[in-house]
């Protein structure tokens, strides 16, 4: 038996809840809140369930016990305004009813001075009870960038809650060298950019409200950035059936045009969640063996790709008082989660007055991993999908010397 596992000095009571166990291509693959182990047969009864001695083992290693969340996390739109119009994205309302790329989204707000005070009046007075020194914040929108000024100003003044860890997620269409290196020398540290499979697909899907693809000024900013910053970068692919057959094509473009060894690479369904947009993808083996050689080839061309993880949920959104985390909206109102902000009738609270009680939130708060919109049946075919394709990528992951 192999195993990792962090520090359990100040960690919770030992519990089963989010461990994960799938199979390996020899064996077994364990994952808890306090690591991962990789099981032999043996070690494993014949229908798929832990041993009673090796379940004592993984207890006594630690890897059951939580780890404490080390930083409060703190997730700020600061525009909820988008310059494009994608049809799947969870901030539209519906479709767009003529057919094009200007969907209907949520209300517009700006973050602006005075709430950034408030917001981080709110985040110290969260900080202090949990007794926080890290803060870990997400710039977030819609398009973050429609707000540059914002965004920058509230990087600056956020170093002075702690030890701060700050990151974005941009769609990349307005992310200049300047405005990265401003917002990298403000603090920043890394960015999420989306793409929407290979050229084509992509700029038949991620298209600007204004109407054109967007692919080559995506590459074309986030190569020039690369070269005027210190920025790490986290690529997601989002696939569906409009892309799924043009990701060995885009693993190629991507490592050929931006520095591999500075991204990390990871693939994602995506799929309706109460707008109207339709994926027709089967959760089938096919599908997982697909995910399966884009992973292998990211790995061969140098991309970092994530070590799948225990169910151990989100910060922000797995906890109804908000103790380890909040999502706010630009005009300062408290959502569970990301998926939900700025969304009429999901907010849970305001900065100023702080959560409404539990028996006000009821089926409003919601997390960032719940798939209970898929349906029951679907939501179990899309977990059975995840764990076939997690656990071959913990294969190729060992195989690589990457765990």
């Amino acid at each position: 038996m192999e195993t990792t596992h962090a520090s359990t000095a100040t960690a919770a009571a030992t519990t089963a809840v989010g461990s994960r166990l799938l199979k390996a291509a020899n064996g077994w693959w364990f994952m808890g809140d306090g690591g991962f182990a990789r099981l032999r047969p043996a070690q494993v009864a014949a229908d798929g369930t832990l041993l009673p001695a090796t379940e004592q083992y993984l207890q006594e290693a630690g890897l059951y016990e939580r780890k404490p969340f080390s930083s409060y996390s703190l997730t700020v739109l600061t525009s909820t305004d988008c310059n494009l119009g994608c049809g799947y994205c969870f901030q539209n309302t519906a479709q767009d009813p003529k057919g094009g790329v200007r969907p209907p989204r949520i209300a517009h707000a700006r973050l602006t001075s005075e709430m950034i005070t408030s917001v981080l009046d709110f985040t110290r007075q969260r900080m202090t009870a949990g007794d926080f020194r890290k803060l870990s914040l997400m710039l977030f929108g819609g398009e973050p960038l429609l707000n540059p000024r914002g965004a920058r100003e509230l990087l600056r003044r956020a170093a002075d809650l702690g030890e701060l860890n700050a990151s974005m997620v941009s769609n990349g269409t307005l992310l200049t060298p300047l405005i990265a290196k401003e917002l990298n020398a403000a603090g920043l540290r890394s960015v999420q950019i989306t793409f929407d499979g290979d050229k084509d697909a992509h700029d038949a899907i991620r298209v600007r409200r204004s109407g054109g693809g967007t692919f080559d000024v995506i590459i074309n900013n986030v190569a020039k950035a690369m070269a005027a910053t210190s920025l790490r970068w986290h690529l997601r692919v989002n696939v569906s059936h409009l892309n799924r057959h043009g990701m060995d094509d885009l693993v190629e473009r991507l490592a050929a045009n931006l520095d591999p060894a500075r991204c990390g690479l990871g693939f994602s369904l995506v799929g309706d969640i109460g707008v109207g947009y339709g994926n027709d993808l089967a959760y089938g083996g096919e599908l997982a063996k697909e995910f399966a050689r884009w992973h292998a080839r990211a790995l061969e061309l140098g991309f970092a790709v994530a070590r799948p993880r225990a169910n151990r949920g989100c910060q922000a959104c797995s906890f109804k008082d908000g103790r380890y985390g909040a999502v706010v909206n630009a005009d300062g109102v408290l959502s569970s989660c990301w998926e939900t902000a700025g969304r009429p009738g999901w907010q849970v609270g305001t900065i100023a007055d702080g959560y409404l009680p539990a028996e006000e939130t009821e089926g409003r708060w919601i997390a960032c991993s719940d798939q209970n919109e898929y349906g029951e049946d679907a939501a179990a075919a899309l977990s059975a999908f995840q764990d076939e394709v997690d656990s071959v990528l913990l294969d190729q992951l060992n195989s690589a010397g990457r765990l």
